[in-house]
């Protein structure tokens, strides 16, 4: 796979994201492109459902630059509307329904964005087969009103008439396609601009590593919402004319139910899925019967035991790899004819460069571990509206400082040493300490806390937090976990929540978060 010639492949993609299924429109218009629970979707039938919606995107007065952000979880309506929006040069803001209402709130106020599409409309007998409650409950709260579309009612909301738009460039390396939220160590969410061409490289790239064809058979239930959905599993899937079967939240039966009646071959996951299929199977030795020719995962640390024992029960190798989503989002992976059995994270994929400096930026000797930059079509376009921290991020040369610590094997192997920033990844997920730490200071009762990453047996990472609470109050750790549960994501909340009578803390008043890290793992 290392003669794939990326120099051609990037000369023959196209200069939008909509040209993936209108290419696969005029080869195969009845090949089967999409399943949503409710019903397929053709690629013909799915191009047309992109031209209504992008009619009704113009309708809606959303403009070339401005950006649309749709609240929701995997479905059709969600994947029309990101090539919808491409087709008009909008910029899609894909929010996951299930985020709390202060977080839906600030990306939406930081985005600008002309228009709310909510993928739901309760109540009125015509909502999307997956459309999530959370998700209409967002919309109420902004006062979104039903609107019909191809994919049944949703609710649309008021025009931003103070958006203003973005330029459009003629040229995908710098038109922004997608501005995808993570929150940033300020503890404000920061959007990653990723461009036609960063999505359309990791797409064609990721589908060819995978040696997809359109006979495959993909599973999506990875969020669209994040970069891993977004451009591997569904660019990706789509780029090879293959199925791609939605599912809008993870759970083992489906799963299960869908490997055996769906005649699945692409499996991709983070390990914590892996990690609950082999619960539900209940230790089951004897692999499992299946069509799959492809497991895959991602988006968190690979425990070497719970790869063995994925591999007993699909009887297959799990291929592995890293990115992050400012590298829209690969970085390496290991090769389908090339599996490891160890805690590698693979070659970097081809067309990506990679450097291991020291802390002067110097390249360290072959086989040490040093920071991680990156150099390729998928490094992002920057932060949106945040100068300071795209330059913070930057090197000169056009490389990205990932903030993770590898190490490099002779045969070009790299192997994740450890993360210089406080980053916690939950199921796939960014955890960043300090929001859920500005949350918890803000309760009256809680005078200051620290939040880690503890390790957790299945290679997943567990929040941790320690509190240190204002003697003239009382307050319980469960009425703590209540109070975040009302404004935080369900993964950025604590596994546990630790009282101590005084969080440790140097000299100056800093709190030493490396005893604290190792208080947790006990």
């Amino acid at each position: 796979m290392e003669s794939l010639d990326t120099g051609r492949l990037l000369a023959t993609l196209p200069a939008r994201l909509g040209g993936i299924p209108r290419r696969w429109a005029e080869r195969a218009p009845q090949a089967p492109a999409l399943h949503d629970g409710a019903r397929h979707w053709s690629y013909a039938e799915l191009t047309t459902a992109i031209d209504e919606t992008a009619a009704l995107l113009r309708a809606l007065e959303v403009r070339p630059g401005d950006r649309l952000m749709v609240v929701g979880e995997n479905c059709a309506a969600q994947v029309a509307l990101i090539f919808a929006a491409a087709d008009i040069d909008a910029w899609i803001v894909n929010v996951n329904g299930r985020l709390s209402a202060r977080e839906v709130d600030q990306i939406l106020d930081h985005s600008g964005a002309r228009r709310v599409i909510y993928l739901a409309a309760p109540g009125d007998g015509s909502a999307l087969p997956t459309a999530s409650p959370e998700s209409a409950a967002h919309g109420q709260r902004h006062g979104a009103v039903p609107a019909p579309s191809p994919f049944g009612t949703w609710m649309v909301g008021a025009l931003n008439a103070h958006c203003a738009p973005e330029p459009v460039h003629a040229d995908p390396a710098q038109q922004v396609a997608a501005l995808i939220y993570t929150t940033g160590t300020t503890g404000q969410p920061k959007g990653v601009m990723l461009t036609h061409r960063n999505l359309l490289f990791i797409a064609a790239v990721s589908s060819t590593l995978r040696g997809l064809t359109p006979t495959d058979r993909a599973y999506g239930v990875l969020p669209i919402t994040h970069v891993y959905g977004l451009a591997s599993v569904m660019l990706g899937t789509l780029y090879a004319g293959a199925c791609l079967y939605l599912c809008p939240r993870f759970a083992p039966d489906a799963v299960l139910k869908a490997i055996r009646d769906d005649g699945l071959t692409i499996l991709q996951g983070v390990p914590a899925m892996y990690a609950r299929l082999l619960e539900q199977l209940g230790g089951a030795t004897e692999p499992l019967a299946s069509r799959l020719r492809f497991i895959y995962a991602g988006g968190s640390p690979l425990a070497p035991s719970l790869k063995a024992q994925v591999q007993q029960l699909f009887g297959l190798p799990l291929h592995n790899g890293y990115g992050m989503t400012e590298t829209s989002p690969t970085i390496s992976q290991t090769r389908l004819d090339q599996p490891r059995d160890d805690a590698s994270v693979g070659q970097v994929i081809p067309g990506v460069e990679v450097r291991l400096v020291d802390a002067g930026g110097d390249d360290v000797a072959p086989g040490e571990g040093g920071e991680l930059w990156v150099r390729g079509p998928n490094i992002m376009a920057g932060y949106y509206r945040e100068p300071e921290l795209t330059a913070a991020a930057m090197r000169d040369g056009g490389w990205l400082n990932t903030g993770d610590v590898a190490r490099q094997d002779a045969d070009g192997a790299l192997f994740i040493v450890g993360r210089t920033k406080e980053l916690i990844i939950r199921s796939g997920f960014n955890v960043y300490p300090l929001e859920v730490e500005t949350v918890l200071n803000a309760h009256p009762a809680v005078t200051q806390s620290a939040v880690v990453g503890r390790n957790a047996a299945d290679g997943n990472e567990e929040v941790v937090a320690f509190v240190e609470i204002d003697p003239r109050h009382r307050v319980t750790p469960e009425e703590l976990q209540q109070y975040l549960a009302g404004l935080l994501s369900p993964y950025k909340c604590p596994s546990e929540i630790i009282e101590m009578q005084a969080l440790p803390a140097a000299a100056t008043g800093k709190i030493l978060k490396g005893q604290l890290r190792q208080l947790a793992q006990k």
